[in-house]
């Protein structure tokens, strides 16, 4: 049976409503960057790099006061040119200013790159959840998380104006997310990573070669 983990529905287990695919990307261990290089040209930009105070989900996931300092540092990664995967990434201001003190000398360098060279660092189980409004991830990127409009048809400019009908709002995409606590000298760092919905048809075509 699936564990709700505190708060915003975080779970011990992915959604049984997910795909193979997806479970296997949301589970899969190691660097993500690594899994990403091997589907194409990856590319990394910093969304931000600044201090925060700690939301209510943030504080519990961190065994922190609500409104601690917090240092974030939030970044998307493309393949090939296209959005693919957002990441925030918080940890206590006074620890990125002394063991987790390399997060803040990243730049445009993957996170892993000071992740998995260490064996003083420790991960936590995975959790997960679908990213929804009032997220720190939603916020990052909330235009992937609609539905593209189809591009327009010649042919629709042929034809005689029509009268217009009143829509329904374009339901919103399922968006996957993963997060996990790495700890150095008990100090943590929480990293959560989205998958945008573009990022499954790079994954499923490269399944699909093999």
């Amino acid at each position: 049976m699936q564990k709700i983990s505190r708060l915003n529905d975080w779970i011990t287990d992915p959604a049984p409503s997910v795909s193979q695919l997806q479970r296997y990307w949301l589970t899969r261990p190691g660097a993500l960057t690594q899994g990403l290089r091997a589907l194409g040209v990856l590319t990394l930009r910093v969304l931000s790099e600044n201090v925060c105070r700690a939301g209510q989900d943030e504080a519990a996931r961190l065994t922190l006061p609500i409104g601690q300092a917090l240092w974030q540092r939030e970044v998307c990664m493309s393949v090939l040119g296209v959005d693919c995967v957002v990441a925030r990434s918080v940890t206590p201001l006074k620890a990125s200013n002394g063991h987790w003190q390399a997060v803040r000398q990243l730049r445009n360098r993957p996170l892993a790159d000071i992740l998995y060279h260490d064996r003083a660092i420790a991960r936590s189980e995975f959790e997960f959840t679908t990213v929804r409004l009032g997220m720190p991830l939603y916020r990052l990127a909330p235009q992937n998380f609609t539905r593209p409009l189809q591009p327009l048809s010649p042919l629709m400019f042929a034809m005689p104006p029509q009268p217009l009908k009143q829509t329904a709002p374009t339901p919103p995409t399922r968006v996957c997310a993963r997060r996990s606590v790495f700890l150095r000298a008990n100090q943590p760092l929480l990293v959560a990573e989205a998958f945008l919905p573009a990022f499954w048809n790079i994954a499923l075509e490269a399944t699909s070669k093999h």
